[in-house]
């Protein structure tokens, strides 16, 4: 096992490099499934535990797949097996993303229900319901998803419920599905707008992606496609909250600034200068088409008013996000005032309050909401990490705090986060990793 040791006090300084998201590269890499011949690159795919977990999931069906730094090279040409087994599925909900392309191309799938961070439930009957709408024979046996179809149909389908990775699944699903098919309530996160975009370089035929409804025209073969992962809106947020924090000067580089208009504006109502400076160079076409998914760089700091409280409500986008939710709130515990935090997404995410309490934080959580009163300073203590987003709030905690923070199931972190440490020691953190 292994822990994350945090010595507060330390403003942070200098430049930090913001890497594809985790979030998009995963359904990406689920999506290369789809096609028959070729062999697809993505770049800028961040080195996390789940990027991991999925590629083993590909090549235990017969895929091939080559990594050099931030370049994953698949092919799944020769992919025969259509199993998901229970074993890699367990710890990453993602892997339910291969459902869709299983049984687009092939027409049938036998995926394990999925696992992941313990948020909150997370069901999978809109992924299910949507497949038997275009035609496939679904069943759930012995905890698994069992898939049968000749060729999936195109279909009218409207979500009871907003879902990121129903949208994404059953947009696969249709890429090969005969006739059109029509996505309503989708999701509208920047993260589909990628997915949409490798899809259609593949040869798909999507349009409305970004908004609430999606509709796709079945062809009869993708193609693999070269593409480049977004930048992670996620991670800049992390970041942003850390200079806040620490009262540094941090320039924060590849931050897809034009997708997280929800936490800049937060952020800055909490008193944060978030400052954009020019934009970098991208050969991409694509992104200069496309400014949703292009990075820049921004100069973050805290402004001379300092820290002030204010009200948070998590909403899918182009509201806040969930996943940014233990990250505000860490920056809000040392605000001026009271702040009330509602979760709205997931009904578990505040199992993080209770290591906050430990280092001094005066939070009061009452159902879906958390009342944030400031306090002068927090206290460096062991905590525990409960899942990936709290990870990474309780280390933001830690720059803050007074002594010495020990964070253990450093695991958490490794999902989501690539280096995390080692980039916050690059600014000038005391951080370190160290086995237990």
């Amino acid at each position: 096992m292994q822990s994350i040791v945090v010595r507060g006090g330390r403003k942070l300084s200098g430049e930090v490099i913001i890497d594809g998201a985790k979030n998009s590269a995963l359904p990406l890499i689920a999506a290369t499934l789809l096609a028959e011949k070729g062999c697809s690159r993505l770049d800028n795919v961040p080195d996390l535990r789940d990027i991991n977990t999925i590629v083993r999931l590909l090549e235990g069906m017969g895929a091939v797949v080559s990594r050099q730094g931030g370049s994953l090279e698949i092919t799944t040409s020769a992919v025969e097996n259509c199993q998901a087994p229970y074993e890699l599925v367990k710890t990453m909900r993602a892997s339910i993303l291969v459902l869709g392309p299983l049984m687009a191309r092939f027409g049938e799938a036998r995926v394990s229900l999925p696992g992941g961070c313990a948020i909150g439930a997370r069901p999978v009957n809109l992924h299910i319901k949507g497949l038997e709408m275009m035609g496939a024979r679904i069943s759930v046996e012995h905890g698994y998803i069992i898939g049968q179809a000749e060729r999936l149909q195109g279909a009218d389908i409207s979500f009871d419920v907003t879902t990121v990775t129903g949208t994404e699944n059953l947009m696969m699903a249709a890429v090969l599905a005969d006739g059109v098919t029509i996505l309503r309530n989708a999701a509208r996160e920047p993260e589909i707008v990628d997915l949409a975009a490798f899809l259609r370089k593949m040869g798909a035929q999507i349009e409305g992606d970004g908004t609430h409804t999606i509709t796709i025209t079945g062809v009869e073969k993708l193609l693999a496609a070269d593409y480049q992962v977004m930048p992670d809106r996620i991670e800049a947020g992390t970041f942003m909250v850390a200079a806040g924090i620490s009262d540094g000067d941090v320039v924060i580089k590849n931050a897809p600034l034009a997708a997280m208009a929800a936490v800049v504006t937060k952020l800055q109502e909490i008193g944060l200068l978030i400052e954009p400076l020019s934009p970098e160079e991208d050969d991409d076409e694509l992104y200069k088409e496309n400014k949703l998914l292009a990075g820049v760089a921004v100069r973050v700091r805290r402004g001379l008013d300092g820290l002030k409280a204010l009200d948070v409500r998590t909403m899918p986008y182009p509201g806040f996000p969930t996943d940014m939710q233990s990250q505000a709130m860490v920056l809000l515990t040392l605000a001026e005032g009271t702040s009330v935090i509602s979760e709205t997404i997931f009904e578990n995410r505040f199992m993080h309050v209770f290591e906050l309490q430990r280092m001094g934080a005066d939070i009061e959580v009452e159902g879906r909401t958390a009342i944030v009163r400031g306090v002068v300073a927090l206290s460096g203590a062991p905590v525990m990490a409960s899942d990936l987003r709290a990870s990474a709030g309780l280390v933001l905690a830690g720059l803050a705090a007074e002594g010495e923070t020990v964070m253990s199931r450093v695991y958490h972190l490794d999902r989501g986060y690539a280096g995390f440490e080692k980039k916050l020691k690059a600014l000038g953190a005391d951080v370190k990793r160290v086995r237990d």
